[in-house]
């Protein structure tokens, strides 16, 4: 069932998106053309011009300017060490994770075939169009508001950044975690397969039986939905 927010960003006929100023606001960055802003969120399902191009251009400032600040914040670490730092923040679940807290979903164009498969809540659109957005701030004010929008984006990813720990995956960090309580491994249960064959989204859930724990996950892959729902099954894990 698509959603309310979903519904009235993409009404044929509707011009005005009327979600854009918070977005902007979240963003920290007020667009002066505003077409640069409708097309990093329009998908190519629902016509042209699409934020495919943006997202290309915006996924090369996006590794640029986490190296610099990978660079910056720690000093003491290698190159091959920064290179997983890196990895692990610009993945599909990282930047999923940021358009989740940008609400990008509610803002996003899609087609009447996305819109029924839910392609507001999918993953991959999510962080292609952060991707875009990105590019169309470059290219909209230059590199600096670019540079200063991705570091207000990752400001709290990096603050709770340990070099020593992120290159493990969720699901690795959450066994040992478990092993040291001398609790039982999770179980991972593949809940859900949604879309068509070449853009499908998967829905694992996590439990723990012995905490009474069940954390969801959803990715464009099996693997990528089973480490979502290990890092929010560690979470609740460590809340307790």
């Amino acid at each position: 069932m698509q959603s309310e927010s979903g519904s009235a960003a993409n009404s044929k006929g509707k011009q005005k998106n009327t979600r854009l100023p918070r977005l902007e606001q979240a963003l920290g960055h007020v667009f002066s053309r505003a077409d640069l802003l409708q097309q990093a969120l329009t998908h190519r399902s629902h016509g042209t011009p699409h934020n495919e191009r943006l997202e290309f251009l915006g996924d090369s400032i996006l590794n640029c300017v986490v190296s610099a600040l990978l660079f910056e914040r720690f000093p003491a670490q290698r190159e091959g060490e920064l290179s997983r730092l890196r990895a692990n923040l610009v993945r599909q679940e990282a930047l999923f994770e940021l358009a989740q807290k940008l609400s990008l979903g509610d803002a996003l164009l899609l087609g009447e075939g996305e819109l029924k498969s839910g392609g507001f809540r999918r993953p991959s659109i999510l962080a292609d169009a952060l991707e875009a957005l990105v590019g169309a701030v470059y290219l909209d004010a230059g590199f600096e508001p670019a540079c200063a929008v991705v570091t207000k984006l990752y400001q709290s990813l990096l603050e709770g950044l340990d070099p020593l720990r992120t290159h493990k995956d969720p699901k690795t960090i959450l066994q040992e975690l478990l092993q040291g309580r001398h609790l039982a491994l999770p179980r991972y249960t593949l809940q859900a397969t949604r879309g068509e064959a070449h853009e499908q989204e998967f829905e694992v859930e996590c439990s723990i039986a012995e905490l009474e724990i069940r954390a969801l996950g959803r990715g464009a892959s099996r693997r990528a939905a089973e480490q979502e729902a290990a890092q929010r099954a560690f979470e609740m894990v460590v809340a307790k």
